[in-house]
């Protein structure tokens, strides 16, 4: 499965002031790794956000998330975002921001 380019480099965008940044294809999409552990992913069009089990309810509360079920099977602490929910700049770093501070919380 080929993942959205654009999107892509609109997250790279949103990272290119962190440090330990690491990019990763994965299952068919491309990973965004900080600090060697998994923070957000692009699946297709979608942006997949690692928010981390406390925060992952309040996640699925947003429009235009959804339990991240790319294996059949609901994973906690991911999500899925649907385009609409990443359509511009504010609305993307809303959802980087999460998964960047969980990812830092795992070092």
């Amino acid at each position: 499965m080929a993942y959205s380019e654009a999107l892509a480099n609109r997250v790279r965008e949103a990272l290119a002031r962190k440090k330990g940044v690491e990019e990763k294809r994965m299952m068919g999409g491309l990973g965004f790794m900080i600090g060697g552990h998994m923070a957000l992913g692009i699946v297709g069009d979608q942006l997949m956000v690692r928010v981390g089990p406390d925060a992952y309810q309040r996640a699925l509360r947003r429009v235009h998330a959804r339990e991240m079920d790319f294996t059949g099977r609901s994973i906690k602490g991911f999500v899925f975002v649907e385009p609409a929910g990443t359509r511009t700049k504010r609305s993307l770093a809303s959802w980087v921001a999460p998964a960047v501070a969980f990812a830092k919380s795992q070092q």
